[in-house]
């Protein structure tokens, strides 16, 4: 009887350290893979990725790994990305831009995603009411400016303008909230304002030529397709002598005369250091509001003089 009680008590404490020594492991976990799944390259999105890694890098140094995919424009590829890093047991999920957020919603509920480059996420997510509070594994960070005041600045820049063309990729959920929000500013102050919308960069062109034939100026939100062919979208308004508005920055480096933006890399920086928090256990992701960066009124110095456009007060060059 001794030696059966013996046994049991060896046995035991061999299963108490194993269940110990697991719990340590656990306990003592301090490196961290972090997926960046990216919709397309051009600048905006890309300084969003870049201030990301390097403000996680910052606070957790090579405690962290990147796994940066770029979905090259191509929405079922953010799918394809965000299912490997699920299937690998990625700590955090950042997703860069609306199509990489949806495809890391619908991909998993557990592990952590923040989206970033996203201009509302009660539109993105299908949210009623929202209130800038998800609840559930996604929070984030918004890259939306003030749009009654880029509505306003429009009227500024352009005084007297009777016709705006509203130019957009119709497949971005974003861009057509902005529009539809722009729309209403300029209708009210008696605006007449048109859509012309492309489905995608097989069309950009013919699209924004139809554009120039009807408005005096043209307005593009923050529209991914539209920053991915800046050149294709500036060859034909500036020979037709027909400016354009834009919703951000490296949009209006491209083809614009002003915008309203932000700066994409500090909001890159703001979504890393949102992750380090939740990576370090100062924060659940679940409880944390989305954040927004404060927006600057630009001009491109180039495309003014290109027009023969002043920049009002209060316009920093680009």
């Amino acid at each position: 009887m001794k030696k059966v009680f013996l046994v049991l008590t060896i046995a035991v404490c061999l299963v108490a350290s194993v269940f110990a020594g697991g719990a340590s492991e656990k306990k003592a976990k301090d490196t961290f893979s972090v997926g960046v799944v990216q919709l397309v390259q051009h600048p905006a999105l890309d300084a969003a990725t870049q201030g990301f890694v390097d403000a996680l890098t910052a606070q957790l140094g090579d405690k962290v790994s990147f796994n940066v995919q770029n979905a090259s424009g191509e929405i079922n590829n953010c799918a394809t990305i965000v299912n490997g890093f699920v299937s690998t047991g990625t700590d955090l999920i950042m997703a860069n831009a609306t199509p990489a957020l949806t495809a890391a919603v619908s991909a998993t509920d557990s592990i952590p995603v923040l989206g970033t480059s996203v201009t509302d996420y009660g539109v993105a997510l299908d949210i009623d009411n929202f209130n800038g509070l998800v609840g559930t594994n996604v929070s984030g960070t918004s890259d939306q400016p003030p749009l009654d005041e880029q509505a306003g600045m429009i009227m500024e820049i352009f005084p007297g303008v009777k016709k705006v063309g509203m130019l957009y990729c119709s497949a971005e959920a974003n861009s057509i909230f902005q529009v539809s929000k722009v729309e209403q500013v300029l209708n009210a102050a008696g605006v007449e304002t048109k859509h012309f919308a492309f489905t995608d960069t097989n069309d950009i062109a013919s699209v924004t030529l139809n554009a120039t034939q009807w408005a005096e100026v043209v307005y593009i939100p923050t529209d991914n397709t539209a920053a991915s062919n800046t050149e294709a979208i500036a060859n034909i308004l500036v020979p037709a002598k027909v400016p354009a508005f834009c919703g951000e920055q490296a949009l209006c480096e491209g083809c614009g005369v002003a915008t309203l933006s932000i700066s994409y890399y500090d909001l890159g920086v703001t979504t890393g250091n949102m992750a380090a928090k939740i990576l370090k256990g100062e924060a659940k992701v679940s409880e944390m509001a989305i954040e927004y960066a404060p927006a600057i009124k630009m001009y491109n110095a180039k495309m003014c003089e290109v027009y023969g456009i002043k920049a009002p007060a209060g316009y920093q060059a680009f």
